[in-house]
């Protein structure tokens, strides 16, 4: 077994047996990470999975069903729109909606190849849907709560089709070393990220922009 903080230190490459497609798209993300600090992987979705989950939560978002987001944890949440403006909906294995099944079972597998490749520990997940509305933005953060140390890596998968330079919601995040990265939220795109380590913020969203948030947690 390998240590993914390990191998991010010593700017290793986990080793790969085998590259089937699905694999494949799990071996970018966390090879992207290890040289990075961030993972990229551009087709971590299909194009199919993408559009059902896409639809889901457009259903969703007309329905009403989205909640102002807030910050912090179930302990203690405050709600700003000054500094957060999105909408979200928890996904849970419970709707019994195939396409949010589908990706936890996606999920499952990427877990299962990071424990099983990376000696991550990982023990649980939890994911939103996200709709950033025209002008919505999410300033500086990072994900790690100070009373609560459980999510160890953030994940986000978009879910915008021809999304153009000049639309916003880019991920913008701040290194260490002052400088920034800019990630365009493109269909299918999935980013990885230690969640006590990088902070980020969504820039202001020029329209409607989609995606599904979430955390890989210990404990």
């Amino acid at each position: 077994m390998i240590n993914l903080t390990y191998l991010h230190q010593h700017k290793a490459i986990c080793p790969i047996l085998v590259l089937p497609p699905l694999q494949k798209a799990f071996h970018t993300l966390i090879d992207s990470f290890i040289t990075d600090k961030i993972g990229i992987s551009e087709n971590f979705l299909g194009l199919l999975l993408a559009s059902q989950l896409k639809e889901n939560l457009t259903g969703l978002y007309a329905a009403s069903l989205l909640l102002s987001a807030g910050t912090g944890n179930e302990l203690r949440v405050t709600h700003n729109k000054s500094v957060r403006s999105d909408k979200i909906y928890w996904l849970d294995r419970k709707h019994n909606n195939t396409c949010e099944n589908d990706f936890f079972d996606l999920m499952d597998h990427f877990v299962s190849y990071l424990n099983s490749t990376c000696y991550t520990g990982i023990t649980g997940y939890e994911f939103h849907y996200a709709m950033y509305e025209e002008g919505s933005f999410y300033k500086k953060h990072l994900d790690q709560f100070k009373n609560n140390d459980s999510r160890q890596y953030s994940m986000i998968i978009y879910l915008n089709e021809g999304w153009q330079q000049g639309d916003g919601g880019e991920l913008c995040i701040h290194h260490d070393d002052q400088h920034l990265q800019h990630v365009s939220p493109q269909n299918c795109k999935g980013v990885f990220f230690k969640s006590s380590e990088l902070l980020h913020e969504v820039l202001v969203s020029n329209k409607p922009r989609l995606s599904i948030t979430g955390w890989l947690k210990i404990g």
